[in-house]
């Protein structure tokens, strides 16, 4: 069973880069043809795809936000990582990291992040 964990800061301030990190257990980020995603939920508002890199390390980002947003992967470590630049108070969420299928199959238990100085 695949399991995904979101790891990184709880508090960011604002101007700075947000980072986490989601390690995979019970399957390999390399496996054809999975994608491994980050989505984010703001308080009272609905889920908002951010970015993905795929089992080759293709990356692909939600238009809105491609500007400040890296995803990138330690294949050593079985981990992705998710960098969004110049954060300010609207970053405030929950972050989520994903596997997709053609549809996510697969989430973490989500962190919070509070952009605040």
């Amino acid at each position: 069973q695949v399991q995904l964990q979101e790891s990184g800061p709880g508090l960011v301030k604002p101007s700075q880069t947000l980072s986490l990190t989601c390690t995979v257990s019970g399957g390999s980020i390399t496996t054809s043809y999975y994608a491994w995603s980050w989505i984010r939920q703001p308080p009272g508002k609905g889920l908002e795809w951010m970015g993905v890199i795929a089992y080759d390390g293709s990356t692909y980002y939600s238009p809105s936000l491609k500007s400040r947003t890296s995803i990138s992967r330690d294949t050593s470590k079985n981990q992705f990582s998710l960098q969004l630049r110049s954060v300010s108070p609207e970053d405030t969420a929950v972050y989520y990291c994903a596997r997709e299928d053609g549809r996510v199959d697969h989430w973490g238990q989500g962190t919070q992040v509070t952009v605040s100085s």
